[in-house]
Protein backbone atom coordinates (compact mmCIF):
# COMPACT_ATOMS: atom_id res chain seq x y z
CA UNK A 1 0.00 0.00 0.00
CA UNK A 2 1.25 3.28 -0.64
CA UNK A 3 1.66 5.68 2.05
CA UNK A 4 -0.23 8.25 3.32
CA UNK A 5 0.63 11.59 2.21
CA UNK A 6 0.19 14.12 5.41
CA UNK A 7 0.70 17.77 5.56
CA UNK A 8 1.54 19.60 8.94
CA UNK A 9 0.83 23.23 8.51
CA UNK A 10 2.88 24.43 11.58
CA UNK A 11 6.16 23.97 12.87
CA UNK A 12 5.92 24.78 16.45
CA UNK A 13 5.83 22.10 19.33
CA UNK A 14 2.70 20.82 18.29
CA UNK A 15 3.29 20.72 14.55
CA UNK A 16 6.79 19.11 15.08
CA UNK A 17 5.16 16.47 17.70
CA UNK A 18 2.58 15.24 15.11
CA UNK A 19 5.16 14.95 12.35
CA UNK A 20 7.49 12.92 14.63
CA UNK A 21 4.37 10.55 15.22
CA UNK A 22 3.57 10.56 11.79
CA UNK A 23 7.05 9.82 10.38
CA UNK A 24 7.84 6.86 12.96
CA UNK A 25 4.67 5.25 11.67
CA UNK A 26 5.60 5.27 8.33
CA UNK A 27 3.90 8.27 6.47
CA UNK A 28 5.09 10.85 4.18
CA UNK A 29 5.40 14.15 5.84
CA UNK A 30 5.41 17.64 4.66
CA UNK A 31 5.83 20.15 7.76
CA UNK A 32 5.23 24.20 6.45
CA UNK A 33 5.94 26.57 8.65
CA UNK A 34 5.42 30.40 8.18
CA UNK A 35 8.30 31.98 9.99
CA UNK A 36 11.78 31.51 9.20
CA UNK A 37 13.08 29.11 11.78
CA UNK A 38 10.92 26.35 13.73
CA UNK A 39 9.14 26.76 17.20
CA UNK A 40 6.13 28.89 16.58
CA UNK A 41 5.40 30.84 19.97
CA UNK A 42 8.49 28.93 21.67
CA UNK A 43 11.24 29.62 19.52
CA UNK A 44 14.85 31.03 18.47
CA UNK A 45 15.24 34.64 17.16
CA UNK A 46 17.92 37.16 16.66
CA UNK A 47 18.36 40.86 17.49
CA UNK A 48 21.45 42.60 16.79
CA UNK A 49 23.65 39.53 15.99
CA UNK A 50 22.71 37.66 19.33
CA UNK A 51 20.66 34.20 19.09
CA UNK A 52 18.03 34.35 22.11
CA UNK A 53 14.35 33.35 22.65
CA UNK A 54 11.29 34.99 21.99
CA UNK A 55 10.25 34.01 25.25
CA UNK A 56 11.59 32.02 28.58
CA UNK A 57 9.57 29.27 29.21
CA UNK A 58 10.26 26.57 31.91
CA UNK A 59 9.91 23.07 31.89
CA UNK A 60 9.38 20.41 34.95
CA UNK A 61 10.16 16.73 35.58
CA UNK A 62 6.19 15.97 34.88
CA UNK A 63 6.41 17.31 31.38
CA UNK A 64 6.79 13.35 30.68
CA UNK A 65 5.56 13.87 27.03
CA UNK A 66 7.96 16.26 25.84
CA UNK A 67 10.60 14.79 28.05
CA UNK A 68 10.07 11.64 25.70
CA UNK A 69 9.35 13.00 22.45
CA UNK A 70 13.33 14.78 23.00
CA UNK A 71 14.75 11.40 23.96
CA UNK A 72 13.12 10.10 20.93
CA UNK A 73 14.47 12.42 18.31
CA UNK A 74 17.66 12.16 19.76
CA UNK A 75 18.07 15.23 21.98
CA UNK A 76 20.65 14.76 24.59
CA UNK A 77 18.75 15.23 27.58
CA UNK A 78 22.03 16.53 30.04
CA UNK A 79 23.25 18.79 27.43
CA UNK A 80 20.28 20.21 26.81
CA UNK A 81 18.29 20.96 30.04
CA UNK A 82 19.42 22.01 33.78
CA UNK A 83 17.69 19.74 35.82
CA UNK A 84 17.13 21.39 39.60
CA UNK A 85 15.12 20.53 42.25
CA UNK A 86 11.62 22.93 43.16
CA UNK A 87 13.07 25.84 44.18
CA UNK A 88 10.81 29.00 44.42
CA UNK A 89 12.10 32.00 45.41
CA UNK A 90 10.24 35.13 45.34
CA UNK A 91 11.11 38.66 46.41
CA UNK A 92 11.17 39.90 48.76
CA UNK A 93 11.30 37.21 51.29
CA UNK A 94 9.30 33.99 50.12
CA UNK A 95 11.10 30.57 49.41
CA UNK A 96 9.95 27.48 48.93
CA UNK A 97 12.29 24.76 48.45
CA UNK A 98 11.67 20.83 48.22
CA UNK A 99 14.10 18.70 49.55
CA UNK A 100 15.68 15.74 47.53
CA UNK A 101 13.16 12.76 49.33
CA UNK A 102 10.97 10.71 48.16
CA UNK A 103 7.45 11.68 47.40
CA UNK A 104 4.98 12.96 49.16
CA UNK A 105 8.02 13.51 51.45
CA UNK A 106 9.69 16.55 49.73
CA UNK A 107 6.73 18.27 49.29
CA UNK A 108 5.77 18.15 52.99
CA UNK A 109 8.88 18.82 54.00
CA UNK A 110 9.17 21.84 51.08
CA UNK A 111 5.81 23.44 53.12
CA UNK A 112 7.15 23.14 56.04
CA UNK A 113 10.46 24.90 55.19
CA UNK A 114 9.11 27.76 53.67
CA UNK A 115 10.90 30.83 54.33
CA UNK A 116 9.20 34.29 54.57
CA UNK A 117 5.27 33.26 55.73
CA UNK A 118 4.38 33.79 59.12
CA UNK A 119 2.99 30.55 60.65
CA UNK A 120 -0.33 30.94 60.01
CA UNK A 121 0.44 31.91 56.80
CA UNK A 122 1.73 28.75 56.28
CA UNK A 123 -0.30 26.63 57.96
CA UNK A 124 -2.67 28.15 55.29
CA UNK A 125 -0.94 26.67 52.82
CA UNK A 126 -0.26 23.69 54.03
CA UNK A 127 -4.52 22.66 54.69
CA UNK A 128 -4.90 24.18 50.73
CA UNK A 129 -2.37 21.74 49.18
CA UNK A 130 -3.68 19.21 51.53
CA UNK A 131 -7.16 19.41 51.35
CA UNK A 132 -7.10 19.25 46.67
CA UNK A 133 -4.38 16.56 47.38
CA UNK A 134 -6.72 14.58 49.21
CA UNK A 135 -10.17 15.30 47.04
CA UNK A 136 -7.60 13.76 43.86
CA UNK A 137 -6.84 17.26 42.83
CA UNK A 138 -10.14 18.00 41.90
CA UNK A 139 -12.77 20.61 41.87
CA UNK A 140 -16.49 19.98 42.75
CA UNK A 141 -16.70 22.90 40.10
CA UNK A 142 -15.11 25.13 38.24
CA UNK A 143 -14.23 28.97 39.26
CA UNK A 144 -11.27 31.50 39.66
CA UNK A 145 -8.35 31.20 41.15
CA UNK A 146 -9.48 34.48 43.12
CA UNK A 147 -12.57 32.86 44.33
CA UNK A 148 -10.82 29.61 45.42
CA UNK A 149 -7.79 31.41 47.59
CA UNK A 150 -10.88 33.07 49.17
CA UNK A 151 -12.86 29.57 50.30
CA UNK A 152 -9.28 28.57 51.01
CA UNK A 153 -8.85 31.14 53.37
CA UNK A 154 -5.26 32.13 52.29
CA UNK A 155 -3.57 35.14 53.29
CA UNK A 156 -3.11 38.52 51.50
CA UNK A 157 0.77 37.84 51.85
CA UNK A 158 0.84 34.21 50.57
CA UNK A 159 -1.16 35.38 47.77
CA UNK A 160 0.86 37.68 46.65
CA UNK A 161 4.07 36.31 47.16
CA UNK A 162 3.24 32.41 46.29
CA UNK A 163 -0.24 32.59 44.33
CA UNK A 164 -0.86 34.73 42.16
CA UNK A 165 3.42 34.34 40.42
CA UNK A 166 2.69 30.86 40.14
CA UNK A 167 -1.04 31.09 38.21
CA UNK A 168 0.63 33.68 36.03
CA UNK A 169 3.47 31.57 35.77
CA UNK A 170 1.63 28.57 34.50
CA UNK A 171 -1.88 29.95 33.12
CA UNK A 172 -0.66 33.29 31.86
CA UNK A 173 -3.99 34.81 33.21
CA UNK A 174 -4.72 37.05 36.05
CA UNK A 175 -5.76 34.94 38.98
CA UNK A 176 -9.02 37.19 38.89
CA UNK A 177 -9.84 35.47 35.71
CA UNK A 178 -7.79 32.25 35.57
CA UNK A 179 -9.41 28.98 36.18
CA UNK A 180 -8.59 27.03 39.40
CA UNK A 181 -9.18 23.40 37.80
CA UNK A 182 -6.82 24.27 35.03
CA UNK A 183 -4.28 25.11 37.85
CA UNK A 184 -4.52 22.52 40.04
CA UNK A 185 -4.05 20.44 37.36
CA UNK A 186 -0.28 21.70 36.82
CA UNK A 187 0.20 21.72 40.62
CA UNK A 188 -1.14 17.49 40.56
CA UNK A 189 1.80 16.81 37.78
CA UNK A 190 4.10 18.92 39.33
CA UNK A 191 3.74 19.47 43.53
CA UNK A 192 1.61 16.58 43.44
CA UNK A 193 3.69 14.04 41.48
CA UNK A 194 6.67 11.92 42.17
CA UNK A 195 10.02 13.49 43.41
CA UNK A 196 11.33 13.52 39.84
CA UNK A 197 8.14 15.56 38.17
CA UNK A 198 8.60 18.69 40.46
CA UNK A 199 11.84 18.75 39.55
CA UNK A 200 12.56 22.48 37.27
CA UNK A 201 14.07 21.66 33.96
CA UNK A 202 16.02 24.80 32.52
CA UNK A 203 16.83 24.76 28.37
CA UNK A 204 20.51 25.01 28.17
CA UNK A 205 19.81 25.39 24.37
CA UNK A 206 17.38 27.89 22.57
CA UNK A 207 14.16 26.85 21.63
CA UNK A 208 14.30 25.84 17.91
CA UNK A 209 16.67 23.46 18.84
CA UNK A 210 15.40 22.43 21.89
CA UNK A 211 13.02 20.07 20.31
CA UNK A 212 11.54 21.06 16.66
CA UNK A 213 14.75 21.16 14.97
CA UNK A 214 15.66 17.79 15.90
CA UNK A 215 12.40 16.50 15.00
CA UNK A 216 12.75 18.28 11.79
CA UNK A 217 15.60 16.37 10.96
CA UNK A 218 14.15 13.58 12.15
CA UNK A 219 11.08 13.36 10.04
CA UNK A 220 13.88 14.38 6.83
CA UNK A 221 15.24 11.05 7.68
CA UNK A 222 12.22 9.33 7.13
CA UNK A 223 12.22 10.72 3.78
CA UNK A 224 9.22 13.64 5.24
CA UNK A 225 10.23 17.19 4.44
CA UNK A 226 10.03 20.30 6.53
CA UNK A 227 9.67 23.93 4.71
CA UNK A 228 10.31 27.10 6.60
CA UNK A 229 9.36 30.93 5.55
CA UNK A 230 6.92 29.06 4.11
CA UNK A 231 3.12 30.12 4.79
CA UNK A 232 -0.62 28.70 4.03
CA UNK A 233 -2.94 30.89 3.73
CA UNK A 234 -5.57 28.50 2.00
CA UNK A 235 -6.81 25.26 2.46
CA UNK A 236 -9.27 23.55 0.46
CA UNK A 237 -10.86 19.90 0.03
CA UNK A 238 -11.25 18.55 -3.76
CA UNK A 239 -12.12 15.22 -4.59
CA UNK A 240 -10.78 13.55 -1.27
CA UNK A 241 -7.58 15.47 -1.45
CA UNK A 242 -6.45 18.46 0.66
CA UNK A 243 -4.61 21.76 -1.48
CA UNK A 244 -2.78 24.34 0.18
CA UNK A 245 -2.76 27.13 -1.44
CA UNK A 246 -2.15 26.87 -5.16
CA UNK A 247 0.39 24.40 -5.05
CA UNK A 248 0.18 20.94 -7.65
CA UNK A 249 0.60 19.03 -4.71
CA UNK A 250 -2.23 17.30 -2.62
CA UNK A 251 -2.33 15.32 0.46
CA UNK A 252 -4.32 12.73 2.19
CA UNK A 253 -4.82 14.33 5.27
CA UNK A 254 -3.74 17.30 7.15
CA UNK A 255 -2.87 18.21 10.57
CA UNK A 256 -3.58 21.94 11.67
CA UNK A 257 -0.89 23.11 13.92
CA UNK A 258 -1.45 27.08 13.74
CA UNK A 259 -2.44 29.50 16.87
CA UNK A 260 -5.89 29.44 17.05
CA UNK A 261 -6.42 32.74 15.74
CA UNK A 262 -5.35 31.64 12.74
CA UNK A 263 -7.48 29.19 11.75
CA UNK A 264 -10.05 31.66 10.67
CA UNK A 265 -7.40 32.86 7.86
CA UNK A 266 -7.26 29.48 6.51
CA UNK A 267 -10.69 28.33 7.17
CA UNK A 268 -11.92 31.32 4.71
CA UNK A 269 -15.40 33.22 4.55
CA UNK A 270 -17.19 30.16 3.87
CA UNK A 271 -19.47 28.71 6.83
CA UNK A 272 -19.00 24.98 5.17
CA UNK A 273 -15.38 24.04 5.69
CA UNK A 274 -15.00 22.00 8.84
CA UNK A 275 -12.68 24.35 10.67
CA UNK A 276 -15.31 27.49 10.02
CA UNK A 277 -17.19 26.28 13.24
CA UNK A 278 -14.14 26.11 15.83
CA UNK A 279 -12.86 29.23 14.12
CA UNK A 280 -16.24 31.45 14.88
CA UNK A 281 -16.26 30.23 18.57
CA UNK A 282 -12.28 30.68 18.76
CA UNK A 283 -13.08 34.65 17.44
CA UNK A 284 -14.95 35.35 21.00
CA UNK A 285 -11.77 34.16 22.76
CA UNK A 286 -10.09 36.78 25.24
CA UNK A 287 -5.99 36.07 24.42
CA UNK A 288 -2.91 37.48 27.03
CA UNK A 289 0.23 39.11 26.31
CA UNK A 290 3.61 37.75 27.59
CA UNK A 291 6.31 40.32 27.17
CA UNK A 292 9.85 39.50 27.45
CA UNK A 293 12.38 41.95 28.43
CA UNK A 294 16.57 40.90 28.09
CA UNK A 295 19.42 43.30 29.21
CA UNK A 296 22.95 43.36 29.27
CA UNK A 297 24.57 43.74 32.46
CA UNK A 298 28.46 43.19 33.03
CA UNK A 299 29.48 39.73 33.70
CA UNK A 300 29.65 39.97 37.20
CA UNK A 301 25.86 40.54 37.63
CA UNK A 302 23.73 37.44 38.47
CA UNK A 303 21.07 36.00 40.46
CA UNK A 304 21.73 33.62 43.51
CA UNK A 305 20.09 30.96 41.36
CA UNK A 306 18.71 30.62 37.63
CA UNK A 307 15.15 31.91 38.46
CA UNK A 308 13.83 34.30 40.71
CA UNK A 309 10.61 35.84 41.45
CA UNK A 310 9.03 39.29 42.09
CA UNK A 311 6.06 40.41 44.04
CA UNK A 312 4.50 43.57 44.26
CA UNK A 313 5.89 45.36 41.43
CA UNK A 314 6.28 44.74 37.42
CA UNK A 315 8.75 42.38 37.32
CA UNK A 316 7.09 39.27 37.77
CA UNK A 317 10.16 36.40 36.71
CA UNK A 318 13.63 36.83 36.13
CA UNK A 319 16.12 34.84 34.78
CA UNK A 320 19.64 34.30 34.82
CA UNK A 321 21.34 33.31 31.43
CA UNK A 322 24.55 32.91 32.18
CA UNK A 323 23.56 30.12 34.64
CA UNK A 324 21.76 28.18 31.72
CA UNK A 325 23.13 29.11 28.96
CA UNK A 326 26.89 30.63 29.50
CA UNK A 327 25.84 34.12 28.63
CA UNK A 328 27.77 36.28 31.23
CA UNK A 329 25.50 39.18 33.13
CA UNK A 330 22.48 38.68 30.55
CA UNK A 331 19.05 38.62 32.04
CA UNK A 332 15.55 38.47 31.09
CA UNK A 333 12.35 39.15 33.17
CA UNK A 334 9.52 38.20 32.12
CA UNK A 335 6.19 39.69 32.24
CA UNK A 336 2.90 37.56 31.85
CA UNK A 337 -0.92 38.47 31.11
CA UNK A 338 -2.18 41.44 31.02
CA UNK A 339 -1.35 44.70 33.31
CA UNK A 340 -0.76 47.85 33.97
CA UNK A 341 2.19 47.89 31.76
CA UNK A 342 0.46 47.22 28.69
CA UNK A 343 -0.62 50.54 27.13
CA UNK A 344 3.43 51.68 27.67
CA UNK A 345 5.31 52.07 25.13
CA UNK A 346 8.57 49.12 25.01
CA UNK A 347 10.81 51.91 25.41
CA UNK A 348 9.08 53.35 28.60
CA UNK A 349 8.28 49.55 30.00
CA UNK A 350 12.03 48.64 29.56
CA UNK A 351 13.08 51.55 31.85
CA UNK A 352 10.68 51.09 34.48
CA UNK A 353 12.01 47.32 35.03
CA UNK A 354 15.36 48.08 35.00
CA UNK A 355 15.11 50.83 37.75
CA UNK A 356 12.95 48.04 39.62
CA UNK A 357 15.76 45.78 39.36
CA UNK A 358 18.47 47.99 40.09
CA UNK A 359 16.14 48.74 43.35
CA UNK A 360 15.56 44.57 44.06
CA UNK A 361 19.65 43.67 43.36
CA UNK A 362 21.10 46.89 43.85
CA UNK A 363 22.35 46.32 39.90
CA UNK A 364 23.68 49.44 37.84
CA UNK A 365 21.64 50.67 34.43
CA UNK A 366 22.23 48.38 31.75
CA UNK A 367 24.64 48.00 28.75
CA UNK A 368 21.51 47.06 26.42
CA UNK A 369 17.93 46.18 26.41
CA UNK A 370 15.46 45.30 24.28
CA UNK A 371 11.72 43.77 24.61
CA UNK A 372 9.85 41.22 22.79
CA UNK A 373 6.32 41.55 22.73
CA UNK A 374 3.72 38.00 21.97
CA UNK A 375 0.41 40.23 22.03
CA UNK A 376 -1.44 36.69 21.54
CA UNK A 377 0.65 34.51 23.40
CA UNK A 378 -1.63 32.38 24.91
CA UNK A 379 -5.13 31.88 25.28
CA UNK A 380 -7.08 33.61 28.49
CA UNK A 381 -7.55 30.27 31.02
CA UNK A 382 -10.55 31.07 32.14
CA UNK A 383 -13.38 28.62 34.18
CA UNK A 384 -15.15 25.99 32.10
CA UNK A 385 -13.81 27.22 29.07
CA UNK A 386 -15.30 25.07 25.87
CA UNK A 387 -12.31 24.25 23.80
CA UNK A 388 -12.41 22.16 20.52
CA UNK A 389 -11.01 18.77 19.74
CA UNK A 390 -8.69 17.45 18.23
CA UNK A 391 -10.62 15.88 15.29
CA UNK A 392 -12.97 17.87 12.97
CA UNK A 393 -16.22 17.02 10.94
CA UNK A 394 -13.79 15.46 8.41
CA UNK A 395 -11.88 12.24 9.65
CA UNK A 396 -9.08 13.90 7.34
CA UNK A 397 -8.32 16.91 8.73
CA UNK A 398 -7.19 17.14 12.68
CA UNK A 399 -6.19 20.15 14.67
CA UNK A 400 -3.06 20.25 17.04
CA UNK A 401 -2.13 22.81 19.74
CA UNK A 402 -1.88 24.14 23.12
CA UNK A 403 -5.90 25.45 22.66
CA UNK A 404 -7.14 22.10 22.39
CA UNK A 405 -8.80 20.05 24.79
CA UNK A 406 -6.78 19.15 27.64
CA UNK A 407 -6.15 19.47 31.11
CA UNK A 408 -3.21 21.57 30.80
CA UNK A 409 -3.12 25.36 29.99
CA UNK A 410 -0.93 26.46 27.18
CA UNK A 411 2.35 25.14 28.09
CA UNK A 412 4.57 22.87 25.76
CA UNK A 413 3.83 19.77 27.24
CA UNK A 414 -0.02 20.77 26.44
CA UNK A 415 1.18 21.50 22.96
CA UNK A 416 2.97 17.99 22.38
CA UNK A 417 0.28 15.90 23.91
CA UNK A 418 -2.13 17.80 21.27
CA UNK A 419 0.33 16.87 18.25
CA UNK A 420 0.27 13.14 19.46
CA UNK A 421 -3.16 12.88 19.88
CA UNK A 422 -3.80 13.89 16.43
CA UNK A 423 -0.96 11.85 14.35
CA UNK A 424 -2.30 9.18 16.34
CA UNK A 425 -6.12 10.33 15.33
CA UNK A 426 -5.53 10.77 12.00
CA UNK A 427 -3.13 7.78 11.33
CA UNK A 428 -5.93 5.70 12.68
CA UNK A 429 -8.61 7.41 10.78
CA UNK A 430 -7.07 7.41 7.18
CA UNK A 431 -5.59 3.81 7.99
CA UNK A 432 -9.19 2.79 8.53
CA UNK A 433 -10.82 4.73 5.05
CA UNK A 434 -8.02 2.94 2.88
Amino acid sequence: MTSLNIAVIGGGYAGMAAAVELAAQGMQVAVFEAGPVLGGRARKINIDGRDLDNGQHLLIGGYTTLLGLMDQVGVNRSAALLSTALDLRVLPDFHLRCPDWPAPLHLLGGLLGVQGLAWPARLALILAITRVRLAGWRLASDTTVQDWLVSQKQPAALIEQFWKPLTVAALNTPIEAASAQVLLNTLRDSLGGGRAASRLLFPKVDFSALFPEPAAEFVQNRGGSVHVACAVNSLQQRNGQWWLNDQTTSFDGVVVALPPHRLSMIAGPGADHPLAEWANVIADWEFQPIVTLYYQYPAEIALPQPMVGCSGGLCQWVFDRNQTHGEAGLIAVVLSAKGMHSGWSQAELADKVAAELTDSFGWPAPQWQRVISEKRATFACTPDLVRPPNATSDASLWLAGDYTVSDYPATLEGAVRSGLQAARGIAAALKKGS
